[in-house]
């Protein structure tokens, strides 16, 4: 979950790769996956697609006990808002999904109104809302 990602183990990221456009994404999934590489498109193992995921510095050092690189994994599973927009996701997000627009190498991201299924600020204008200043 990325509440559960901490500072340091994403200090060594670099980049992302995304493999999708996520301009279009309301929000994504992250995890940190035990990897063989320190860079490169990783396997993926689960349902749904992966999105994107980083690439870490030269220096970044293995684990110990399995000779593996902790690495960012963006992803979405089938019943994700991108493909059931009606669906279990439509006015919350997963507990890992962050805004694809708040993350930054070395930085966790984080959840905002869109990816929480709030309207996108161009359909609050759109509606009347107007933000208190």
């Amino acid at each position: 979950m990325s509440s559960l990602i901490s500072a340091d183990e994403i200090s060594h990221e670099i980049g992302f790769v995304w493999l999708e456009d996520v301009d279009q994404l309301d929000y994504v999934r992250q995890s940190l996956d035990r990897l063989p590489t320190r860079r490169g498109k990783p396997a993926y193992h689960r349902d749904g697609r992966m999105v994107g995921y980083a690439d870490l510095s030269r220096d970044a050092k293995p684990s110990h006990a399995s000779g593996t690189f902790r690495r960012r994994v963006f992803w979405l599973l089938p019943h994700d808002r991108d493909s059931q927009p009606d669906g279990l996701y439509a006015r919350s997000a997963p507990a890992e999904g962050v805004d694809p627009r708040t993350l930054i190498p070395r930085i966790r991201g984080s959840k905002t109104e869109r990816s929480e299924g709030g309207p996108t600020p161009t359909v609050r204008q759109e509606l009347g809302f107007v933000l208190p200043h």
